[in-house]
């Protein structure tokens, strides 16, 4: 773990993937994070995929290098509890409603200086998930082949919930900073849906579709707007070949021996496909076939030996199984390392994404048992002796773990 965050405390009360990614992003940096839980767990602490023994990795994952406290929330005791820890470093990540027990103006009754971030699903207060976030915001129309029709395809990777929790991290080290420099704190917001449409427009999406009074249409792996698609190779692989700059469209055109050819379409259409990749685009009904045909030609490996040498950009295709066993991506990937597990689990565990050339990271830490820390945070934060954490034990209000 680096110590870039070393002394920023941040207390988290969140489940799911948006709210415990900010809280993880910080603790990779050398927050101390605190996540506080039901005890028993709350509604992601048995979420798939599970161990053998049928520990979550999905929780045991989000919530490396955290500390964990476990309060019953249900009861008074419990949530007056968390109140006063939600407010007592100063800095509050949490994806609880905006009315309630844990609502901001309730918090500055204990410290009037508190930062909170909040995760939303909308801006109203409603729910939302990514998954629903995703299908409203127009991408499953234009996901999938063109074959599909006006069925929508769904995406597996959860990028809208990923894309929040990262902004609410940054949202939190500004606010952090704008406190320092003015000593007020505030509460932010930040709407899953607001990311995703929001995102959708900076990248130009939404302009295109109101300009043009129709949505893009289906493309498959067709990547919009450049020279770029999948194709199969001579012995059953198959392989992305993007070619966005002018150095990556040369050196495709060298490897595959298509200069004569690429020549031919230009001077018959009046186009030059050497510096912008819109053109390519726009005439890949006649690159797509003649790339495709000398590809074939190829071995998947030699293929790429020879991409690479000639500057290319590209990536093979490979199952989740093949990644893990990678050298690049995971077994020589300094990012991760082993360590001990609350599942009892041994597999690569990631680190921080970043790399500072100067720093080690040292081991991925673990994530903590439920209600490991509670005693210690109870103590070092409000002050309780282990006569008064014992007694709430005792009464069910909190979990030692």
């Amino acid at each position: 773990m680096y110590r870039l965050l070393s002394g920023l405390a941040v207390v988290e009360a969140s489940s799911f993937v948006a709210s415990p990614t900010a809280g993880l992003y910080l603790a990779q940096m050398g927050a101390e994070v605190i996540r506080i839980d039901q005890a028993g767990g709350g509604p992601d602490f048995r979420r798939w995929p599970l161990g053998p023994s049928g520990s979550s990795l999905y929780w045991e994952n989000l919530n490396r290098a955290k500390k964990s406290v476990a309060l019953d929330l249900s009861r008074p005791e419990g949530r007056a509890l968390m109140q006063r820890l939600a407010a007592s470093t100063g800095q509050f990540i949490t994806n609880f409603p905006v009315e309630g027990f844990l609502a901001h103006e309730k918090l500055r009754a204990h410290n009037p200086n508190l930062v909170t971030v909040r995760v939303m699903g909308q801006a109203n207060g409603g729910p939302a998930l990514d998954y629903t976030v995703n299908a409203a915001v127009g991408i499953p129309g234009m996901t999938g082949p063109a074959e599909m029709g006006d069925a929508p395809v769904n995406h597996v990777l959860p990028a809208w919930d990923l894309l929040t929790g990262a902004y609410a991290a940054f949202a939190m080290l500004a606010a952090v900073q704008h406190r320092a420099a003015t000593g007020r704190g505030q509460e932010l917001r930040i709407p899953l849906a607001d990311v995703a449409i929001g995102t959708v427009a900076n990248l130009g999406m939404l302009a295109e579709t109101v300009q043009e009074g129709q949505d893009r249409a289906r493309l498959g792996n067709t990547v919009y707007g450049a020279f770029g698609r999948d194709f199969a190779t001579r012995d059953g692989g198959r392989i992305m070949l993007l070619a966005i700059t002018p150095r990556q469209w040369s050196g495709l055109v060298r490897v595959l021996d298509i200069a004569a050819e690429v020549a031919a379409i230009e001077q018959a259409r009046g186009v030059s496909f050497a510096t912008d990749e819109g053109v390519r685009y726009d005439h890949r009904d006649l690159l797509f076939p003649l790339v495709e045909e000398r590809v074939r030609g190829w071995n998947h490996a030699a293929l790429e030996q020879a991409l690479e040498a000639n500057g290319c950009c590209f990536g093979g295709y490979a199952t989740m199984t093949e990644a893990a066993r990678h050298p690049a991506l995971v077994t020589e990937n300094p990012i991760f390392g082993r360590t001990e597990n609350a599942s009892g689990l041994d597999y690569p565990a990631p680190g921080p994404f970043v790399t500072l050339p100067d720093q080690s990271r040292g081991a991925p830490a673990r994530a903590p048992r439920l209600g490991e820390h509670t005693r210690e945070v109870l103590g070092g934060l409000l002050g309780m002796s282990d006569c008064e954490v014992d007694g709430l034990a005792d009464d069910g209000v909190v979990a030692l773990g």
